[in-house]
């Protein structure tokens, strides 16, 4: 029965400072460092371990996974990163106090903005110097695909794709997976996962650096799933 360990990413300066962060790379900070190496330790005292390991391109995501296999000496598991695992696109929205957009364009707009499953954010047009197409991380990428502001509707059709793909297959082969990725692309997947309902996924939250852990089996239904950090678990639906 392969195990599916999922881990968003620890606190990154931007959640510290309450900012629309979505695709801009922003580092970790040093709580999120520190929630990162617990998530290793967490996962090497439960006796967990893992077989391959996919994360976004996004460097709190790519480094609370190289903190996790540091902590657990797993450095020389096999590793992918890409960009359909990254964070939801905030559009134009990135970068802003969550605090301050609230008071300008009011809790209930903001709200559905952050949580609601289909509603984007102001996006950004494609000529925004903002806009990942003038990223080089994505020169390969279609420009096409590549978003200037998601829903969480839009974030799920993206992570998808490349969870048949990559992930998938890995787990079909028996193979344990950890993927340390963000709040959205793992609500994404926990969405397709546990089959929720467009109206329920608006209430979950995953937490900064505390490990999902899933039990599949053979045909990938879900058998059981838990956070280690029991004291620090979001209720799961």
């Amino acid at each position: 029965m392969p195990r599916l360990l999922l881990v968003r990413h620890g606190q990154s300066q931007w959640n510290l400072e309450n900012r629309f962060t979505g695709w801009t790379d922003v580092d970790l900070s040093p709580l999120g460092e520190d929630e990162a190496r617990q998530a290793g330790r967490l996962l090497q005292t439960g006796g967990y371990s893992f077989d391959v390991a996919f994360t976004s391109v996004l460097k709190r995501a790519v480094r609370t996974l190289w903190l996790i296999m540091e902590r657990m000496d797993l450095y020389w598991v096999e590793q992918h990163a890409h960009w359909r695992l990254n964070e939801r696109h905030y559009g134009a929205l990135q970068g802003l106090n969550k605090q301050e957009t609230t008071q300008r364009h009011g809790a209930e707009q903001v709200r559905l903005w952050r949580r609601s499953f289909d509603a984007p954010p102001p996006s950004l047009d494609g000529l925004d110097p903002r806009h990942p197409r003038f990223d080089r991380r994505y020169r390969g990428v279609e420009t096409a695909l590549l978003p200037g502001g998601e829903s969480l509707k839009d974030t799920l059709g993206r992570v998808l794709p490349y969870w048949t793909r990559a992930i998938e297959p890995r787990l079909r082969m028996g193979q344990d997976v950890v993927v340390a990725a963000h709040g959205n692309s793992l609500r994404a997947l926990v969405k397709h996962l546990d089959h929720v309902s467009d109206a329920d996924i608006v209430n979950l939250e995953i937490p900064t650096g505390n490990p999902l852990v899933y039990r599949l089996a053979a045909d990938l239904s879900v058998l059981d799933r838990a956070y280690l950090d029991q004291d620090r678990a979001q209720a799961l639906p």
